[in-house]
C-alpha cells in the first residue's frame, strides 16, 4: 500500500490538481493506493477552483466534488508521504508535526530539485495548464522516488 497527501494553501488548486494527477497516473480505482490533498490555510468544504476543474476535465479526470479540508494530524499520520507545494508549507509541517518531520517533501524534491509550484489562483487557464505540465514532468521523473518513499510498512 501506498499513501500520499498533498499539500498547498487553500486546498482548491494545486493540491487537488496534483493528486487528481497522481490518481490517473496509478489508476483512478487501484487499491494499493491512497491519494488525497489538504490546506495548511483552507476552509473546509470549498470547492476546487474553476479553472481547476477545466483543466483535469480535459484529462478525464472529475475534481468538480473536490471539497477542500485543512491538514490536521491525523491526515499526516496516516500518509507516508506529504509532498507540499511550497518551502513554507513543508517549515510550517515540520514544525507542527515534528515527529514526522521526515515524511515531508517539496513536490519539486521528487525530482531532487528545490523550488516552490507557483500558485496560479486569480491567473488566466493558460497557467493553469501550465501547471498541470509541470505537474506531469515532475510525477513522471519523480515516479520511481515517489513509490518509495510513499511505500507503507508491512
Amino acid at each position: 500500500m501506498h499513501s500520499v497527501l498533498f499539500v498547498c494553501t487553500a486546498n482548491q488548486c494545486r493540491s487537488p490538481m496534483a493528486e487528481g494527477l497522481l490518481h490517473l497516473r496509478v489508476g483512478l480505482d487501484n487499491p494499493q493506493w491512497r491519494i488525497t490533498s489538504a490546506g495548511t490555510w483552507a476552509f473546509d468544504g470549498s470547492p476546487a477552483t474553476v479553472n481547476a476543474v477545466l483543466v483535469l476535465k480535459e484529462h478525464d479526470y472529475d475534481l468538480s466534488t473536490h471539497k477542500s479540508r485543512t491538514v490536521d494530524l491525523q491526515l499526516v499520520e496516516s500518509h507516508q508521504l506529504i509532498l507540499v507545494m511550497e518551502r513554507n508549507h513543508k517549515e510550517a509541517l515540520q514544525v507542527e508535526f515534528p515527529q514526522y518531520a521526515g515524511r515531508i517533501y517539496l513536490l519539486s524534491e521528487m525530482i531532487d530539485r528545490s523550488f516552490n509550484i507557483h500558485d496560479p489562483v486569480g491567473e488566466p487557464l493558460s497557467e493553469y495548464q501550465t501547471m498541470f505540465s509541470e505537474f506531469e514532468q515532475i510525477l513522471e521523473r519523480g515516479f520511481d522516488k515517489i513509490v518509495q518513499l510513499s511505500r507503507e510498512p508491512e
